[in-house]
């Protein structure tokens, strides 16, 4: 046998290296492990970094600024499983840091983790992609990303996974997405209710949230809650609220229920399955807050529906909406008195809250809490319109004094509600005044300035209805509320405009009323409005037409015309014609101005500008003048009205004035006219009644000032007219003889006839101008006028007929003309029954032949009214 000789090994090939372990404690040096060809290392690599991503929100951060983002993203779609596994549990953790998300978004790998969801995938690689998506989707970007790569469909599907983790992240995800509606169109495509109703069976209560919670928002579409309805959705909503051990997520389920309930077959089904007694029972003894409170507002959104209303009440729900509101917690309250508001539009459940409810609701009024007090007072507003038992039954449970409380409130839909409440009341005269009687024309000025639109149109709506009497028009005028009101006429929002305009058109009711809202400047807004297509409305026009018929100075210089109706009463002057938009001064300034070359201005005034005591009986011509002029034109026109007499009817005020108008006043036939003077008379003295009152308040108001008050000039002359009319014509029976001996009288203290062919000779402009030189003034009281023409005579014809109670109406025409018009039956219908044809309408001549009558649209009447 030959030697043994010792085989040597055979050394390792020249390139491989070395195998090499080492021991990494630092997280730079792991990351840049991530590049790694070798499968071992970047499994190992991933897992260190998992381990400590989970540390903390610093670990996350420091990964971040280490750059280990992007290598980990190309790892997600890596041909190992294991590296494949870990680098996706990585994104897991990472995504729910907001800049991690952020740099995820812009290197768009949506598509490789949606493509991680893929049923081959292992379950732990499903747990950690549903948790990053999950993360992602909390970001509008990301869930554009997520729906526009299809990730939707995926997520559906693991809805279904035997991984309790899994379901949570993708119900959470699809949570997530389905707030958009693109998102709930497809998701309603892919019929995933029936596996959102699955989740509801799970022992995990927060998968059961994610699913109501889901369920919640999905349900907003009819589409959906179609499909809940058809899976036997609401029956598996029912029993959970059945359930005492489930109590955490009752409220979820309740947010479910009050959508399906908007959906009417959905109401029929839960009423015929016995589910709606059950919910309304549940209602009613839960002792858990917001299960109450979420139970009521389920109710609300169902009442909007008319049918529903309608199961409602037959269930009586009113009686659980009662015991609700007398709940400790402030969220039930206000969703009961929510409910409430909504079942209103129900005539019987109106009905039943007019014995139960309305006491409690003006309880709630008083609360601290200004949410409860604009729910209180929104129910209120619902349940006394058009309906004053309603009204009643809120007043008679106090609610006028809590109610004008709110008005200073800081919530604007607690004012406007509480002003529609107080609006609805003053529709009753009864509540009017005791609404009146507690400071509310004080209490409205505030909501007045509100910036609010809403607030400012129920604040003008609820002056409208309650400023009807001189007191409160007065308080409010006290109160500086015509400032702000007048200011609402030029609000750009159509209601506050046509609101205010009708609180105008209330508050201009009496002169001094209407003189103040001018001063405001509110004629010129109501013109301006007026004189807008888009922006005037009944109203405006009504409220600019009350305004100039309580100036009536300014009327008759804007329009040259005031009609039977308009009464010329004690310091009304004229100015002569003015251009609509052009200020008409007061008559203390044009009193106070030096006389000067323009047109004299005519001022009528039978009181006395002195404030001495009335003059002794011995001065029998002092008697006649002041003595008549402190007495009101009330007292000749109750003379008048009192008269018997056998006659037609005689002029009355009308109810409206056309706004071209000449054909305003009412007739008067030959023979029967006295009876219908009472109609007007009673209105007249209601308005000088307010005047007096006016007058006291302003002198109260004025008394410790310094300055003297101020008086327009005095006319003596002109109260012997009115005396003497009074005397003379008044008593005479026969309407058409007291017009004659009224225009004759006229003439002659005017200068007499005047032949048509010696007009010219007629120098009525000296004697104008020499009073004003006496006077000192352009203003000329139109009693010293002894020398006047057209003009002159039927501005006094008009003055004098109005104190004693004749129609008549004042036209300006051209070149200093006007005229009187007047209407009388034909003599000829005299005691013919049935219809009778219309007055026809006569001009009073009061320069040629004075007395003469003569018919409008005549030869002669053209040759009267023009040159």
């Amino acid at each position: 046998m030959g030697k043994k000789i010792k085989k040597e090994t055979e050394p390792p090939p020249k390139d491989v290296f070395d195998p090499l372990t080492i021991e990494s404690k630092k997280a730079a040096t792991v990351v840049l492990m991530l590049n790694s060809p070798e499968e071992e290392i970047l499994a190992k690599a991933c897992e260190a970094i998992y381990r400590f991503a989970l540390k903390g929100e610093e670990n996350k951060a420091t990964l971040l600024e280490l750059g280990a983002v992007e290598p980990l993203t190309k790892l997600l779609t890596h041909e190992d499983k294991i590296v494949r596994r870990n680098a996706t549990m990585i994104f897991g953790i990472l995504s729910s840091n907001n800049d991690v998300k952020k740099l995820l978004r812009e290197l768009d790998v949506m598509n490789s983790v949606i493509a991680l969801l893929a049923p081959e995938e292992e379950v732990v690689i499903h747990e950690f992609a549903s948790l990053c998506l999950a993360n992602m989707s909390a970001e509008y970007t990301s869930k554009v990303q997520i729906f526009e790569h299809g990730g939707l469909e995926p997520l559906v599907r693991l809805l279904s996974s035997p991984d309790p983790d899994v379901k949570k992240n993708s119900i959470e995800c699809i949570y997530n997405l389905v707030q958009d509606f693109q998102c709930r169109a497809t998701f309603q495509e892919l019929n995933a209710i029936p596996s959102i109703l699955e989740l509801l069976k799970s022992e995990y209560p927060v998968i059961q949230s994610l699913a109501l919670k889901t369920l919640g928002v999905i349900t907003n579409d009819k589409e959906s809650r179609a499909m809940l309805r058809d899976n036997q959705g609401m029956d598996q909503l029912i029993k959970i609220l059945e359930t005492k051990e489930l109590n955490d997520l009752h409220t979820e389920v309740l947010s479910v229920v009050a959508n399906c309930l908007e959906d009417m077959d959905t109401m029929v089904l839960i009423q015929q399955t016995g589910g709606l007694k059950k919910l309304l029972a549940f209602a009613e003894n839960s002792t858990i807050p917001d299960i109450q409170k979420n139970a009521a507002k389920a109710i609300t959104k169902a009442a909007y529906n008319p049918e529903n209303r309608k199961l409602f009440h037959e269930q009586e729900l009113e009686k659980c909406l009662v015991a609700l509101l007398g709940s400790e917690s402030d969220g039930t309250k206000i969703a009961a008195s929510q409910a409430i508001s909504a079942m209103c539009e129900n005539s019987g459940s109106k009905e039943f809250f007019n014995h139960q409810g309305i006491p409690q609701l003006i309880q709630l009024l008083k609360s601290d809490n200004e949410e409860v007090t604009e729910a209180a007072a929104l129910a209120l507003a619902n349940l006394t319109t058009c309906n004053p038992a309603n009204a009643n039954a809120a007043a008679e449970a106090d609610g006028i004094d809590p109610l004008i409380n709110i008005l200073s409130s800081k919530r604007d839909g607690a004012i406007a509600n509480a002003a529609t409440v107080l609006t609805n009341m003053a529709m009753q005269e009864a509540l009017r005044v005791n609404i009146q009687n507690c400071d509310v024309m004080r209490a409205l000025v505030s909501p007045l300035r509100s910036a609010n639109a809403v607030v400012q149109s129920k604040a003008a709506l609820t002056i409208a209805a309650t400023a009807c009497d001189v007191e409160a028009r007065t308080e409010l005028r006290n109160s500086g509320g015509l400032e702000p009101l007048t200011e609402l006429l030029r609000s750009k929002n159509d209601e506050v405009r046509r609101h205010a305009s009708w609180a105008v058109m209330v508050c201009a009711s009496d002169e001094l009323m209407a003189t103040e809202l001018c001063r405001f400047g509110a004629l010129d807004i109501l013109e301006e409005v007026n004189l807008s297509v888009s922006r005037k409305n009944k109203f405006s026009e009504a409220a600019y037409n009350k305004l100039l018929n309580n100036h009536l100075p300014l009327k008759y210089s804007q329009t040259g015309y005031l009609s039977s109706s308009n009464i010329i009463s004690d310091g009304f002057y004229d100015y002569g014609r003015i251009n609509p938009g052009t200020k008409l001064l007061p008559l203390k300034d044009l009193c106070l101005q030096e006389p000067s070359d323009l047109r004299a201005v005519i001022l009528v005034n039978s009181k006395s500008s002195d404030v001495s005591p009335p003059p002794s009986t011995e001065d029998k011509s002092s008697d006649l003048g002041y003595g008549r002029s402190i007495s009101s034109s009330s007292s000749l026109r109750r003379a008048s009205k009192d008269k018997a007499s056998a006659g037609f009817g005689s002029p009355t005020e009308e109810k409206s004035e056309p706004s071209s108008g000449r054909n305003t006043a009412l007739s008067k036939s030959a023979t029967k006219e006295r009876g219908s003077r009472k109609v007007r008379g009673k209105k007249e003295e209601e308005k000088v009644k307010e005047e007096e009152e006016f007058t006291t308040v302003a002198k109260c108001t004025e008394e410790g000032s310094p300055e003297k008050e101020w008086f327009p000039p005095s006319d003596p002359d002109f109260c012997v007219y009115v005396y003497e009319v009074t005397k003379s014509v008044l008593p005479i029976t026969n309407i058409k003889e007291e017009i004659e001996a009224l225009a004759e009288y006229v003439a002659e203290k005017m200068g007499g006839k005047i032949p048509k062919e010696k007009l010219q000779d007629f120098s009525w402009e000296l004697h104008i101008s020499e009073l004003k030189f006496q006077l000192k003034s352009n203003v000329v009281p139109i009693g010293q006028i002894k020398k006047g023409i057209f003009y002159h005579r039927a501005l006094l014809f008009k003055a004098l007929a109005d104190k004693i109670g004749i129609g008549c109406s004042l036209v300006r025409g051209e070149y200093g003309r006007a005229w009187n018009e007047v209407k009388l039956m034909n003599e000829s219908q005299k005691g013919v029954t049935g219809g009778l044809p219309p007055p026809e309408v006569y001009i009073v001549d009061l320069m040629f032949q004075p007395g003469r009558l003569i018919k409008l649209r005549s030869r002669e009447a053209d040759l009267y009214r023009f040159l």
